[in-house]
């Protein structure tokens, strides 16, 4: 399998996983959250952050935009709500700042053709594509063109559809994420042995972006062979927005980050050998007839 560098840290099989603490729009568009959050991920040891940009004129559905709904700022439409959560330059200059003082990667999911525009002046080291806009031909060549690592969100689709949009991309520069577009995902509909498919049919490294409510899932992922891991966090999953249920709040955090570690250390080599540590015991245990 093919390896993928992102900010100096090595992706693939036999490397560290490579685990994403996805913000998205938990920061419900304040500044101050969003560097709590950003906190935490540094203090669990995860490897990188990720937000999402868009354009709300653009991603909210005409439909939508003039319905009225209750938000914790008052009665808006779906548009102005959408407007008030959304970060501009004013806060990716601090987050951008921010991360390079904590000594963390951050990089976002572009939503839309002018918020790939936006994100390139920050030269991040590789951009997601949300499984929305897996088939959307123009974003992803766009994309494709920027020659960042692309980390591409499977959700909402099929395999023949995943295959020409690795085909698309090309297997040299993408690192393939396992998802269940549903918030939160439900146990018996995540199909984790879509990762062993994945690591059969496509020489990239393969991840998993949970979804689901707990750890036990996104950990069997990691024992699976998953190369990269990308949770939600929260600060506390009673606040508002859509993703906070299915997020992982700060302690929580910490014990995944603690536990996927231990079992990447218990994985191995595969090689099956006499350890040093056995050596003793087998001389004390191991009968002496031979095969």
């Amino acid at each position: 399998m093919k390896t993928i560098k992102i900010g100096g840290k090595e992706i693939g099989s036999g490397r560290p996983v490579f685990i994403v603490a996805e913000i998205g729009l938990n920061h419900n568009g304040d500044i101050d959250i969003a560097k709590k959050l950003i906190d935490v991920a540094v203090l669990s040891g995860c490897d990188a952050v990720k937000f999402q940009k868009r354009t709300p004129e653009l991603c909210v559905p005409e439909e939508y935009k003039n319905v009225k709904r209750e938000t914790p700022w008052g009665v808006m439409t779906y548009l102005e709500y959408r407007k008030r959560v959304e970060f501009d330059s004013k806060e990716y200059n601090q987050v951008d700042a921010y991360c390079r003082e904590k000594g963390i990667i951050w990089f976002a999911s572009p939503w839309d053709l002018p918020s790939i525009e936006f994100l390139k002046d920050y030269a991040l080291p590789v951009y997601k594509v949300p499984s929305a806009l897996l088939t959307h031909k123009e974003y992803l060549l766009k994309l494709k063109n920027i020659g960042s690592p692309i980390m591409l969100s499977s959700g909402m689709s099929d395999v023949e559809l995943v295959k020409k949009a690795v085909s698309f991309i090309g297997e040299d520069n993408i690192i393939l994420m396992h998802a269940t577009s549903t918030y939160p995902a439900k146990t018996e509909e995540i199909n984790l042995r879509v990762l062993q498919t994945y690591m059969k049919m496509f020489n990239c490294p393969i991840g998993y972006s949970g979804h689901e409510v707990g750890l036990q899932i996104t950990l069997a992922a990691v024992a699976i062979g998953a190369n990269a891991i990308e949770r939600h966090i929260t600060l506390d999953r009673s606040m508002w927005g859509s993703d906070q249920a299915a997020s992982v709040e700060p302690i929580g955090l910490m014990k995944l980050v603690r536990d996927i570690r231990i079992i990447e250390n218990a994985l191995g080599d595969g090689v099956k050998r006499i350890l040093p540590s056995e050596e003793e015991v087998m001389k004390r245990l191991r009968k002496i007839a031979s095969l």
